[in-house]
C-alpha cells in the first residue's frame, strides 16, 4: 500500500501570528501585514491580498507573543496559490537566512507548542 501522506522536513504548528513582509528588491516600500497560517523552523505560510512572484526574496518580521522583539529573516516564496472565490493568495515562504538566536527562538517556540501527551 502506498503512503501519500505529506513528508515535511520540519515540524510545523498551525498558528495565527502577526507578520510584516516586504520584497527585498523593493526596500523603499512600506512593509505589508498579514497573519500566519502555520510556522516551522524552515518557513511560514500566510495569506495576502497581493500577488508575490515565485522565488521572490523577502524580508520577514514575525511577532511571537512574549518575545521582546520581532524575529527577522530573509526568505523566498517557495509556492503561491490563489484562494478559491477570493482575491487573496496563500504563500509558502522558506527561510533562507536569519540570526542564530532568532532561529533558536522559532525552534523552541514550535517545539514547545506541541502538546505533551498526558500520562493517564
Amino acid at each position: 500500500m502506498l503512503d501519500f501522506s505529506e513528508k515535511r522536513k520540519n515540524r510545523r504548528i498551525d498558528i495565527r501570528l502577526p507578520i510584516a513582509y516586504k520584497q527585498l528588491r523593493r526596500m523603499e516600500s512600506s512593509p505589508r501585514g498579514a497573519l500566519t497560517k502555520n510556522l516551522s523552523t524552515g518557513g511560514v505560510r500566510f495569506h495576502t491580498d497581493n500577488f508575490i512572484s515565485l522565488s521572490c526574496r523577502m524580508v520577514i518580521e514575525l511577532t511571537i507573543p512574549s518575545m521582546a522583539k520581532p524575529l527577522r529573516a530573509i526568505s523566498k516564496v517557495a509556492w503561491i496559490r490563489k484562494l478559491p472565490n477570493s482575491a487573496s493568495f496563500e504563500i509558502g515562504n522558506q527561510f533562507l537566512d536569519m540570526s542564530k538566536d532568532d532561529k533558536n527562538l522559532i525552534s523552541d517556540y514550535v517545539e514547545n507548542s506541541f502538546e505533551v501527551p498526558s500520562q493517564a
